[in-house]
């Protein structure tokens, strides 16, 4: 059955060619191979008796949005009924309702709950593979902390948040209250690989061998990660260590060798902080929407697919 919600539509049919353009959201339209994604998302299970509901594309293609310009559920709703060049990317005709708010936070929680993001993050990492995007010259790996959703407990009261933890920054003064979110970068392209959420106060070392794809030819990271153990794992894989040295509890202070290590690799393993540039400065993720940290696995993919879109997309107009 066509749905003529994405069809032309009457409207469409007259519309000018150039109406609702936005070229950061046609290029990547354009790229895409949307069908893949349309494959996974039919496991999804229908929501059952009612409205005839949006396509499941649809629906993936609007959290997306709401990824790349930061709106909330209802933000998100009010924009597309409102911005014509959001309707062009999600296939939705002018004289079309758009989906509501609960219907996109349902849609989203339905996505949790299937455990989808995980694979439909890993197709566009597929799709850029397959068209030369990713180098596996090397992989950065890092952190940022990203504040709760829910406000801080006081006086050793609980929060409405069982997930967020407190975790001090790193050369600064204060603390954050939230999470950790930690990424595996392409060294050559930073485009995003792995994407992990914890609680702010797990150790970076915790988790630093899930963000490996151990097809890449060199690991970067800093000193936080350094362990005797990754770098053995990383040895028996054939892969270049590329971690900065430390010194061990009262250990003997670096080599000469181990300074120069760090020095050359610095300037290469620091550029994992644009990406966490980006995030926070252009796709506003500061603080996290959700509450509880399956939900907010779920928004860093979202994010981090979103972002690969975007950047993907520039690397193809270059």
């Amino acid at each position: 059955m066509i749905d003529r919600r994405s069809q032309l539509g009457f409207l469409g049919a007259f519309a000018a060619a150039n109406l609702g353009r936005n070229d950061r959201l046609d290029a990547i339209a354009a790229m895409v191979k949307w069908y893949r994604f349309e494959k996974l998302l039919k496991r999804l299970v229908p929501e059952g008796p009612g409205r005839p509901p949006y396509e499941p594309l649809v629906m993936f293609k609007a959290l997306l949005l709401a990824q790349l310009y930061d709106l909330s559920d209802a933000a998100l709703e009010e924009a597309l009924n409102d911005r014509v060049s959001f309707r062009r990317f999600l296939g939705l005709v002018l004289e079309a309702d758009a989906p509501d708010h609960t219907t996109l936070c349902r849609f989203r929680n339905r996505l949790t709950g299937a455990g989808l993001m995980e694979k439909l993050f890993a197709e566009f990492d597929k799709q850029l593979e397959q068209g030369g995007m990713i180098l596996k010259r090397g992989t950065m790996v890092d952190a940022t902390l990203v504040e709760a959703a829910a406000a801080r407990p006081r006086d050793g009261g609980e929060s409405s948040d069982p997930d967020a933890r407190f975790a001090k920054k790193e050369g600064k003064s204060g603390s954050v209250y939230g999470y950790k979110a930690h990424v595996g970068v392409d060294e050559k392209s930073e485009l995003i690989r792995t994407a992990l959420m914890t609680p702010a106060n797990v150790n970076e070392t915790t988790v630093a061998d899930r963000l490996i794809c151990f097809d890449e030819r060199a690991v970067y990271a800093d000193k936080a990660y350094a362990s005797r153990e990754r770098r053995r794992l990383l040895r028996a894989a054939g892969i270049k260590d590329r971690i900065m040295h430390k010194s061990w509890g009262g250990g003997p202070k670096l080599s000469h060798w181990q300074q120069l290590h760090n020095r050359l690799i610095t300037p290469i393993r620091s550029r994992v902080e644009t990406v966490f540039a980006i995030f926070k400065k252009h796709m506003r993720y500061r603080r996290v929407r959700y509450r509880g940290l399956i939900k907010n696995q779920t928004q860093l993919l979202l994010l981090a697919l979103a972002y690969n879109m975007r950047r993907a997309a520039v690397l193809r107009a270059t």
